[in-house]
């Protein structure tokens, strides 16, 4: 059986948790990261969940996705940014989701282009758009993309499950891509 992992990633407050819920449903795991106290979780999403199958996704393939504590950085100045740090660099995830608070780009940003620097495959999830358009933030989707090399962007209000179909499509597109790549 082949196992696909998918970090999940992101500032603390901007939605991760309501991201994973929404993705994994009741299929999750809450345990704690050997020798530490922070919690870690993770869910399994399996093909018959993923929208667009099209006969492209190998059956035998478990998609788990983990979320990672709330980090600003991969420097480890805490904790929670060692523990995100260390899962990206050592365990090299096949996809890393980093969800973003579009009210707060630029602050979040920092660690986006952080990620892009580890060259894991990165989809950027900009989650909370009905409060950035209540404080007049307009962001154009496919220039931020353009400007990040290329970067797949997903826009989400998940705490209404707007955008959640097609962030589950996005994932399954890259993972379906990294299967051909085994080939």
């Amino acid at each position: 059986m082949n196992s696909i992992t998918v970090a999940l990633v992101g500032n603390p407050n901007v939605g991760k948790s309501t991201v994973f819920n929404a993705l994994t449903g009741a299929d999750q795991h809450v345990g704690n990261w050997p020798g530490k106290t922070v919690e870690k979780r993770s869910g399994v999403l399996r093909p018959p969940e993923l929208i667009g199958v099209n006969g492209a996704f190998s059956t035998d393939t478990t998609i788990t996705l983990v979320d990672l504590p709330g980090a600003y950085s991969l420097s480890a100045f805490s904790m929670e940014e060692e523990i995100t740090r260390d899962f990206l660099v050592e365990e090299r995830p096949h996809l890393v989701v980093n969800v973003v608070d579009a009210a707060n780009l630029e602050r979040n940003l920092y660690l986006t282009a952080q990620i892009l620097e580890t060259g894991v495959p990165l989809i950027l999830v900009l989650n909370m758009l009905d409060q950035a358009a209540a404080r007049g933030v307009k962001i154009d989707a496919a220039r931020l993309s353009r400007l990040l090399c290329d970067t797949p962007v997903i826009e989400l209000v998940a705490r209404r499950g707007q955008g959640i179909d097609a962030l589950r499509q996005r994932i399954f597109a890259a993972v379906t891509s990294h299967e051909r790549s085994l080939a």
